[in-house]
């Protein structure tokens, strides 16, 4: 029987879509997860679910001594796992990407550097040591300027700053929330970048021996411009000019390409202005949350069903052509408990809105970034095109009315 090697976050959105997908093609799941080591042996799991996907060298040997049988691939459900499976991958002699190359991919930093040192569109950047004032970089800045953690993803520790001010604040904000977030957070330091004005849009791709075949270009009708960078609303078939949607395949194929990543899943973002496509990020795996779901109908099967099958080697299959969907991340307006949500039913019956999944939990403390990575939930759409869909995704997000209460409640005397 086949077998792949899943690494799956305890906190991720997509393990069950993953372990679904397994299931209907007949392959058997070797599940390595991060559960705490101490709470784990209680509960009665292995070592090999209790692994530090943040330690990759310590626990790639962890897995590697626990494993019966040697599997065929190895997978990481999203980025936590990534540098850990390709670790994995190369000790096992397995295909997939180098570590290097995802590491280089995961840091924003090294990032920078690369896309700098081949001439792509590329903001002035600084490397704020940890340790250093910030204050001392004022004079060397062009505001706006976004003050970025190094290897956080879905909007996590990443702030625009109009002025010195603010961006001293940013500064003792992002070090805080990365200081929580990254084991390594004291080496690390933050990428202080000019701001790229211009509307993101993002690519949904795989790469078969280092080429790239589209999936989906996205675009994000919401203007990005900061403070915060929370993402909301994804919609395809891009309205974007076929030449430039060119472009953007070009560009995110040769960036790939001087990365060192050749095989597997990609998504990337970018922004658009009159000086061409400046890559924001790509990341060695598939678009986050439950938004892959939007593509089940045009790729006629679930992403993680493709995913899995390219691991196994088979051929990707031939797609259906475009269908104008949309798919919100529900934003969270504010920090507090989440206590429910109204007119759910009535919004799920809105004319174009094919499913509302609502994964906040009742009594979860939520907040949005750039402190949060999560979302309320994901609200997905079908129309005749792409403002359709869009249309009637916003209208039903309206009708939903969430409460939120503080975390904590005042007592008047």
């Amino acid at each position: 029987m086949r077998r792949i090697l899943l690494l799956l976050p305890t906190t991720s959105y997509r393990n069950s879509d993953f372990l679904a997908a397994a299931e209907a093609l007949k392959i058997e799941i070797i599940g390595a997860a991060d559960y705490c080591h101490q709470l784990a042996p209680h509960w009665g799991l292995t070592a090999i679910m209790s692994v530090h996907f943040d330690m990759p060298e310590q626990a790639a040997q962890t897995i590697l001594q626990a494993l019966a049988c040697r599997p065929d691939a190895v997978l990481a459900v999203d980025d936590h796992g990534l540098e850990l499976a390709a670790l994995l991958n190369e000790r096992l002699g397995l295909s997939g990407n180098r570590p290097e190359a995802v590491r280089r991919l995961r840091d924003k930093l090294e990032f920078r550097k690369l896309l700098n040192a081949h001439g792509y569109n590329c903001p002035e950047f600084h490397h704020l040591q940890d340790g250093a004032d910030p204050a001392g970089l004022i004079p060397s800045l062009r505001f706006p300027v976004v003050v970025k953690a190094r290897r956080l993803s879905a909007s996590r520790g990443i702030i625009r700053a109009d002025h010195a001010q603010q961006y001293l604040q940013a500064a003792i904000r992002v070090r805080a929330i990365q200081s929580k977030a990254d084991r390594d957070a004291a080496g690390l330091g933050l990428v202080i970048e000019s701001f790229v004005p211009g509307m993101e849009y993002a690519l949904e791709g795989v790469l078969q021996n280092g080429r790239l075949k589209t999936l989906a270009l996205f675009d994000k009708p919401d203007p990005l411009d900061g403070p915060y960078f929370e993402e909301t609303l994804y919609v395809t078939p891009s309205r974007l000019a076929q030449e430039t949607q060119k472009q953007i395949e070009h560009t995110v194929q040769d960036a790939c390409r001087l990365a060192g990543l050749a095989t597997g899943p990609v998504h990337a973002e970018m922004r658009l202005n009159g000086s061409g496509v400046w890559l924001l990020e790509i990341a060695a795996r598939s678009i986050g949350g439950l938004c892959g779901r939007v593509l089940r109908h045009a790729l006629g099967m679930s992403i993680e069903e493709l995913i899995l099958r390219q691991a196994m080697g088979e051929s990707l299959p031939a797609f259906r052509g475009e269908t104008s969907v949309a798919v919100m991340m529900i934003p969270i307006p504010r920090r507090g408990i989440y206590q429910g949500v109204r007119n759910l039913d009535l919004a799920r019956k809105s004319p174009g809105i094919t499913d509302i999944r609502i994964t906040a939990e009742i009594g979860q403390i939520i907040l949005p970034p750039p402190e949060g990575a999560s979302y309320l939930g994901f609200i997905f759409a079908r129309g005749a095109n792409s403002m359709e869909a869009e249309s009637v995704i916003r209208s039903a997000h309206r009708l939903l009315q969430f409460d939120i209460q503080p975390e904590f409640q005042v007592i008047e005397s």
